[in-house]
Order: C-alpha cells, then sequence, then structure tokens
C-alpha cells in the first residue's frame, strides 16, 4: 500500500470521530479567521493610503548652514559590490567639508583589499574616507554600526547598504526635512535595478513596492509609526542616541531601534519620491535567507518591544498598526498551519455552516474576500501608484500568491524559532552585482553564491509539501465543491515546488560550477 492510500485509509477511519472533528474544525476556523484578519488589515492599510495621500511629504525650510553629515557603508565580504558603493558615496554632492565617510567592514576575505584600495584613491581626491575594519562580527551590522557611531562627527548619519546605489543628489534631497526639530529619521523608497531578470525578481519589486508605496506611506500619511528600513535613509544623531543606541538582540536592528525612537518622542518621515536604487536577491536561497532574517527579527522585535509600547502613552492608533506591524510575520505560520490541515479537510466538514447553504456560501466568500482577493488589491494598488499596467499586474497574481506560499515555510521557520528564543546568527544576503560586471565579480557572475543558512532539509521539505498539496488538488477535484479550492491548491503546490527545487538548484550549482580565472585588469 502506497503513502497516499494509507493517508486516505486513515482519514476515512480515524477524522469522522467527534473527538477528532470538532478540535480540528476549531483549529481550521481559527486559521483561516487569523488569515482573514490580516488580509482585512492590508484593505485598511490601502484605504488608509487614499485616504491621506494628499499629504505629500515636503520640504518647509531649508539650511542656510549645511550640517555635517556622516555616511556609513556597512559591508562584509562584499566583493562584488564593495567597490560601487564606495565610489558611489564618495560622489555625492554635498560639501566636501560637511561630509565624513565611514566604510563600515567586518569583511574575511579579500573584500577587504578591494575595500582599502577605493577608499585610498579617494582619500587621495581629498574625500574624508575612512576604513574602519572589526577583526570579529560581535553584535553583527548593529554592533559594527554601533563602534562606528562613536567616531562619527556627523550631526546626521545616512545608511547604505553595499548592495544600494545613492543618487549623487541624495543627501541634498533629503537634509533639509531636518529643518523641522521633532524629525528623527527620513526614510527613502527603493528601486530595483535588476527588476526585469527574473520571474523571482520581478515577484520581490512587487512585494517591496507595495510594503513602501501602501504600507510605509499609509502609516506615515496616518501619523502612525514606520521603521528604518536598514538603508537607505538618514537618521539626526541624537535620535540614536535618545533610543538607546544600536541593539544586536534581534535580527532587524533596523525596526528595533526605529520602535525604540519613536517611543523616545522622535517623529519619523518617509519621503517615496526620493528614490535609491538597489539590487534584489536574483537567486532564491540568498531570497530565502533575506526572508527568514527579516521575519524571524520581526517576530523578536515585536516580542522584545510590543508589550512596552501598548504599555505606553502612544495613541491608540499608533498601538493598533504597531501591533498589526509586529505581528503581521505570524501569518506565514498561518498560511502553513492552513496548508497542513488541507488534508483532514477533505474527510471531515470542518465548516462551521453545512455545505450548499446560503451562509456557508456566504463564508467561503468572505474568506475569499478578506484572505486573498486583499493581497491583490494590496500589490495592485502599489502599481497603479507608479503608472504600472494594472492588467499585466492581475496577470502576475497567481505568480505573487505562489511565490508567497512557496516561501510561507521558510518563513515560518524563523516565526518558530523566535518564538521559542531559538538564537541564530545575522546572515547577510549574497551581492552578485548583476548590472556591472567587474574584474572582481566575473567567475562568480556566472556561478551560485553559496547560502549556508539555507539547509537540505528545508528544500526537501518544501518539496515534499508540494507533492501533499498536488495530491490535496488531485482529491478535491474528486469532490462536490472541488472546482473552487483545486486552482488554489495547484498554485499553492506550483509554489512549493518553485521554491524547493530553485533552492536545490542553487545548493548543487556551487559545488558544481568551476572557477574562472578573471580578466587581465
Amino acid at each position: 500500500m502506497n503513502l497516499f492510500a494509507t493517508l486516505t485509509l486513515l482519514g476515512q477511519f480515524n477524522l469522522n470521530t467527534p473527538a477528532i472533528r470538532w478540535p480540528l474544525t476549531a483549529a481550521y476556523v481559527l486559521v483561516l479567521l487569523l488569515i482573514a484578519i490580516y488580509g482585512m488589515h492590508r484593505y485598511a492599510l490601502v484605504w488608509l493610503y487614499y485616504r491621506h495621500r494628499s499629504k505629500t511629504p515636503s520640504i518647509q525650510n531649508r539650511f542656510e548652514n549645511l550640517p555635517r553629515i556622516t555616511v556609513q557603508l556597512p559591508m562584509y565580504n562584499e566583493d562584488n559590490v564593495a567597490q560601487r558603493i564606495i565610489d558611489a558615496a564618495c560622489q555625492l554632492d554635498y560639501p566636501s567639508d560637511r561630509l565624513q565617510i565611514q566604510v563600515v567592514d567586518d569583511s574575511t576575505d579579500d573584500s577587504t583589499a578591494i575595500a582599502k584600495k577605493a577608499v585610498q584613491h579617494w582619500q587621495d581626491q581629498g574625500i574624508d574616507v575612512q576604513y574602519l575594519h572589526r577583526t570579529h562580527r560581535q553584535g553583527f551590522k548593529a554592533g559594527a554600526l554601533a563602534e562606528a557611531t562613536t567616531e562619527a562627527t556627523g550631526e546626521f548619519i545616512a545608511i547604505f547598504d553595499a548592495d544600494f546605489i545613492p543618487p549623487t543628489d541624495f543627501l541634498n534631497e533629503t537634509i533639509h526635512f531636518f529643518t523641522d526639530p521633532k524629525i528623527g529619521m527620513v526614510q527613502t523608497r527603493w528601486t530595483h535595478l535588476n527588476r526585469e531578470d527574473s520571474m523571482l525578481t520581478r515577484a520581490q519589486a512587487i512585494f517591496l513596492d507595495a510594503h513602501f508605496l501602501i504600507e510605509h506611506a499609509a502609516r506615515n500619511l496616518s501619523d502612525r509609526w514606520i521603521n528604518f528600513n536598514g538603508t537607505a535613509g538618514i537618521w539626526r544623531s541624537q535620535a540614536i542616541i535618545d533610543a538607546g543606541g544600536w541593539h544586536s538582540d534581534t535580527l532587524t536592528e533596523d525596526m528595533d531601534l526605529s520602535y525604540r525612537s519613536q517611543m523616545a518622542g522622535w517623529q519619523f518621515l518617509f519621503v517615496p519620491h526620493v528614490i535609491c536604487p538597489a539590487e534584489l536577491p536574483p537567486e532564491m536561497n540568498a531570497f530565502k535567507a533575506q526572508q527568514h532574517r527579516w521575519t524571524k527579527g520581526g517576530i523578536q522585535t515585536g516580542k522584545k518591544l510590543l508589550g512596552k509600547l501598548l504599555r505606553s502613552k502612544a495613541p491608540l492608533h499608533v498601538k493598533v498598526e504597531a501591533f498589526f506591524h509586529l505581528t503581521g510575520m505570524m501569518v506565514y505560520l498561518y498560511i502553513t498551519l492552513m496548508v497542513l490541515l488541507f488534508f483532514p479537510a477533505f474527510y471531515v466538514n470542518m465548516q462551521p455552516f453545512e455545505d450548499g447553504t446560503l451562509v456557508a456560501a456566504l463564508w467561503g466568500l468572505s474568506l475569499f474576500a478578506m484572505g486573498t482577493a486583499s493581497a491583490g488589491t494590496f500589490y495592485m494598488a502599489s502599481q497603479k501608484v507608479q503608472n504600472r499596467s494594472l492588467f499585466w499586474t492581475f496577470l502576475q497574481l497567481p505568480i505573487l500568491m505562489s511565490v508567497g506560499v512557496g516561501i510561507a515555510l521558510n518563513n515560518a521557520r524563523g516565526v518558530i524559532e523566535a518564538l521559542v528564543g531559538h538564537e541564530s546568527p545575522f546572515v547577510r544576503t549574497p551581492k552578485y552585482n548583476t548590472t556591472e560586471p567587474t574584474p572582481q565579480n566575473q567567475s562568480k557572475k556566472r556561478s551560485v553564491i553559496p547560502t549556508p543558512s539555507i539547509k537540505l532539509w528545508m528544500s526537501l521539505l518544501e518539496i515534499a509539501m508540494g507533492c501533499y498539496t498536488l495530491w490535496c488538488a488531485a482529491m478535491a477535484l474528486q469532490g462536490r465543491n472541488g472546482f473552487i479550492s483545486a486552482p488554489f491548491l495547484f498554485l499553492f503546490s506550483a509554489g512549493y515546488f518553485y521554491v524547493g527545487l530553485a533552492s536545490l538548484l542553487g545548493q548543487w550549482l556551487p559545488r558544481k560550477a568551476k572557477p574562472q580565472a578573471c580578466p587581465a585588469t
């Protein structure tokens, strides 16, 4: 007897007993309701955005004497992009006597030589640029920034990750917002250098567009709190000090500092018209490592600060939005639980209403509208803001849903690790420099940069989930109402297979790729 036949037999003989049916039904309905609640929150963000979108942030005054700014460039083994970001920072259009640049490098490979050479070149051009290298990674990025800040001379601190390319006018476009003494941080919008490279990068671009153009904008314009995104933003030094400085006890040190700073009384500003281009992870394991870090770090920050925030004197609307913000990553766990409950759902009527009734139909349609349609509305709104084709975005929605479910297992792992207090290191996202071939990246550009934090067993588990949901889809087609759920199950299966197989390919290629000689320079 094969596995699927065994599961079918178990379902038929064991799952319809009342002692099992009602707990399963309660769990299933609870998970669906939780997903629906967070779906409704997406609608609320879209509504807030359109209600307040006329409040475009603008500069009210300008500094007569430009203040001193320190630009910090944190990096770790970034040989593909180290020179590019240092060159971009040193070419920022700002008075050289009021600009300090810190290359904050924890690298342990040949990135150090590349960075040192670039720093020396710009020092010879009269630029105040320092190379700060640590021989340890204590505190990871947060620890590096904390140590560098002790040597920062600027009243304001701009931070750029190594895969970003700040425009030359970035500082002049942002610094004057700080003439308002209440502003502690200004965050700009990310754009994407390699948006059209693949299905994966196009999906990521839309995910991030929704985060910035709808989520960030809605919160900020409606006087709710936002977070610094770790890069492409500028801080008032005093806002960092008042918050207690950088902490390294979460994987999202940027979100942690943001909430502590706003609880200390500082206001943040999101300026979507100022953009900073960056590279999206072009390979699945790099994307998964980034998503795992963001998800786990978000839950860690919620555990650390949410209780304190809810007990604070912050306005109620701030507390409510902060709750959804700091717990939103829990949805990945709910999605995973929902998928695992699909199989028993075929053998137990895990619905609160009788099949075929009007109430049951309204229940199903309501869950669809709140859970699935809300995501489509959220993503389409982000593209409409940019005047991108709504028709083309609509056609991409199945891909977005599929990728979102496919990555859910990886992110659910991050949620669980955060909830149980499992410690893990800060895993940087591999940088490829897909748009500018250089002597340093020629060989790596043709192969995949290994991501050791992504384990083989996780990729195999994702493929197993693909098989599981595919079998559930096949069973759904045999049922009376299977035509409703089967398309979604096929999309879920495609997402798990895509994420799992792409991960396996990424883990296999580094071992198979043969190093190639760099061209002579």
